[in-house]
């Protein structure tokens, strides 16, 4: 859980600071760390793909994961439940009271996107496969910087949830690590190429802002890529 608590820490700092500096964090130094970021997603995105010991299969479980998020419209889905959580959340009487509702609503805006996201999913199954935390400290720089921006305008109770981060990664880190007694090392390796794609996507749609792309409807991706390594051995195809 390294990269969960390095996530932790790193949402706690970001809000820490930008409750303090309030609004004079430049715009324009905002996007160029953004850009910066997107970038070096995209060189470590590609570096993950090129693991792959067959790029078929990574195409094959991308084409599969992304028809099945059209056909059950997953990230339709998980924005339906960013709204859900926020009508549940928000009240008619946080209406009278300003200051609670700025910290319920900085609470909630920072938990959703923090962790409703592929790169939360992927980066805690890679940490509880591998140990590799790589991705999630990618995430932890990227939600910095993020916290920081939240922070300044929506006050303190961004800073909460981390809580939140750190309950939900920690519980998919966990059951990574249950599910690493199943999955073979060539599983992992175009699961982790498979991903590696799907954070060249989060870069190009996300961050450096190139193409729209629906990413969240690639996430069924990462469910398909070692199951067809698991049907390809059962075949005895080599590959």
């Amino acid at each position: 859980m390294t990269g969960t608590i390095i996530n932790f820490i790193t949402i706690l700092i970001g809000s820490a600071a930008g409750a303090f500096l309030g609004g004079r964090f430049s715009r324009r130094l905002q996007q160029m760390v953004v850009a910066i970021l997107g970038l070096f997603l995209l060189g470590y995105g590609l570096s993950l793909f090129l693991k792959t010991q067959n790029s078929l299969i990574v195409l094959a479980a991308l084409l599969l994961g992304g028809l099945t998020g059209e056909v059950v419209r997953l990230e339709h889905w998980l924005e339906q439940l960013g709204i859900w959580l926020e009508k549940k959340v928000s009240s008619p009487e946080d209406g009278e009271d300003p200051s609670k509702n700025k910290f319920v609503r900085g609470f909630l805006t920072a938990s959703l996107v923090f962790c409703i996201g592929p790169m939360a999913i992927l980066g805690s199954f890679e940490d509880g496969l591998t140990g590799n935390y790589q991705t999630l400290f990618i995430k932890s720089i990227l939600d910095g910087f993020a916290s920081l921006a939240f922070a300044s305008s929506l006050g303190i109770g961004v800073a909460f949830s981390s809580v939140m981060v750190l309950i939900y990664q920690g519980a998919l880190t966990l059951l990574a690590g249950q599910l690493n007694m199943i999955l073979t090392p060539a599983m992992i390796t175009e699961m982790t190429a498979t991903g590696g794609i799907i954070m060249l996507s989060i870069s190009i749609s996300s961050l450096l802002e190139i193409k729209s792309i629906r990413t969240g409807n690639l996430l069924p991706a990462l469910i398909y890529a070692p199951v067809i390594v698991a049907i390809l051995n059962l075949l005895g195809v080599s590959y």
